[in-house]
């Protein structure tokens, strides 16, 4: 099981917390906590986690700037696929 804290500073306004229900109720192997009184997100993944790429688009559809809280599991990829060049 893998866990992400996030900040969301605006969270608690009513339409950003249901614009973030709808994108997180489709995430296959996903329970999520909102705590309205800090504007955070917890979220505990069953099955294969997000990456961080892909958890920060979904804030940014909803118009809210996302800031991840406390050390990052291992299993959480950045979502960035980098090859080394050769010389």
């Amino acid at each position: 099981m893998v866990e992400l804290e996030i900040y969301a500073c605006g969270l608690r306004q009513p339409d950003k917390m249901m614009g973030l229900a709808l994108e997180l109720d489709t995430i296959e192997g996903l329970r999520y906590k909102v705590d309205t009184n800090h504007d955070i997100v917890y979220m505990e993944f069953s099955g294969e986690p997000l990456s961080l790429t892909q958890v920060s688009s979904i804030f940014r559809k909803i118009g809210l700037d996302c800031k991840y809280v406390g050390k990052m599991p291992t299993e959480v990829s950045i979502g960035k696929k980098t090859q080394r060049l050769s010389e």
